[in-house]
């Protein structure tokens, strides 16, 4: 090997190989992140988003004010496409000023504001004025209620709505034949009341007791699954005291400021029903001047009264229609006798009554046998040509033409 000694060190060296792979592996690579550069590039200049690439500033310029001293405005865009309501997307937000503003970093902000709506623009409709939101169901509308030593009592709203509307199931309206169905004594047994919210179809009616227990809880749940409820008040039987109906029974010997704070008592329990409903009562209901009182307390509180219909003296419809109260009465005791099939034949005699008059209502107790009998019958009367509804559909109403 010829070596020169003298030359300094690094020189006269041979030039190591190249090696061929991997150059071209490298040449392949970056060609790679050239075209996926230029891929980003035209996605970012093209995409969708409504914002145009803005035209950065001269370098000769002063610096940008920042955002909430001065802001551009870039006209938006009205898009020509027609959504499925054939509506035009800009119609969908009317009522409001859209402006997009690029701020002092270059980014581009949204802002909607308020303006006059014209005759043709979307209209709100206060879908409380007909009945109460599903999703509310279980909370009291405020404007309805009024605080008292004794509770939360309904009253007529401000603009005039009355609870009984307020709470009122909707219906479908067509006056074919209609029938009420009202399971009563909810709140007496915690299994029956259970029982009767989880297997009875939302449009039958509940009558929750005023003595009852976990009367709130009850109550929501009750409207979260769909039902009407009316308010059981306990009244003056023929034979009482040996026949008690419990604490704070309106007695026909009371007081009428006596028998009112009875009432209120009872009334502030719970909320959200449309009216009230007597439990027992023959003495009380047949007694005009007891009544009276009474009557004209719910008819100011936009209540309805339902007779149960077992005291053949009652003298609600004279009282009721000279107070102007909302009221109607029961058709068909359906739980006299307890056994399904019994109470069914009783359901069938419901029928009959309805397809008579338009219209009937029909009364029993949370009994199982009842809630079983009328599950079983529900299930078939839409078939029938039937609809059942609920009570305040069904009343005798001064203000319904």
């Amino acid at each position: 090997m010829d070596t020169d000694l003298h030359a300094p060190l690094g020189q006269n060296r041979k030039a190591k190989r190249q090696r061929p792979g991997i150059l071209r592996t490298g040449r392949v690579a970056a060609g790679i992140c050239l075209v996926l550069i230029g891929a980003s590039s035209i996605y970012t200049a093209f995409r969708g988003d409504g914002l145009k690439g803005q035209t950065p500033p001269a370098q000769d310029q002063a610096a940008a004010p920042s955002s909430d001293t001065v802001q551009n405005h870039v006209p938006s865009q009205t898009s020509s496409a027609v959504a499925p309501n054939g509506m035009l997307p800009s119609d969908s937000r009317s009522g409001a000023n859209v402006e997009r503003m690029v701020t002092g970093d270059g980014s581009v902000v949204t802002k909607y504001s308020p303006r006059q709506r014209d005759e043709n623009g979307p209209v709100l409709v206060d879908a409380s004025q007909v009945g109460q939101d599903p999703r509310m169901a279980a909370l009291p509308n405020d404007a309805l209620l009024e605080d008292t030593p004794l509770g939360r009592l309904p009253i007529v709203g401000p603009d005039g709505r009355r609870p009984m509307d307020q709470y009122a199931r909707p219906w479908s309206g067509v006056h074919g034949t209609r029938i009420a169905i009202v399971v009563s004594g909810l709140g007496l047994s915690q299994t029956g009341t259970q029982r009767a919210i989880q297997q009875l179809p939302e449009e039958v009616t509940f009558a929750f007791a005023a003595s009852g227990n976990s009367l709130q809880r009850w109550m929501q749940e009750a409207r979260r699954g769909g039902h009407e409820i009316l308010l059981q008040v306990p009244f003056e039987p023929f034979d009482y005291p040996a026949n008690d109906p419990g604490p704070d029974t309106l007695l026909t010997s009371s007081s009428v400021t006596k028998n009112i704070e009875s009432l209120h008592r009872a009334m502030g329990e719970i909320t959200n029903y449309t009216g009230i409903m007597n439990y027992q009562g023959g003495r009380f209901l047949s007694d005009p001047n007891a009544m009276e009182p009474v009557m004209r307390d719910l008819g100011k509180r936009g209540l309805l009264f339902l007779d149960d219909g077992t005291s053949a003296q009652s003298k609600t419809a004279a009282v009721a229609k000279g107070t102007e109260v909302p009221y109607a009465f029961a058709d068909v005791q359906l739980d006299k006798q307890l056994d399904v099939n019994a109470i069914i034949q009783k359901l069938d005699e419901l029928e009959r009554v309805a397809k008579r008059n338009g219209q009937a209502i029909g009364v029993a107790a949370a009994f199982d046998e009842s809630v079983d009998a009328i599950a079983q019958w529900a299930q078939e009367a839409a078939m029938r040509g039937i609809e059942i509804v609920g009570v305040a559909a069904l009343t005798n109403d001064p203000e319904r033409p």
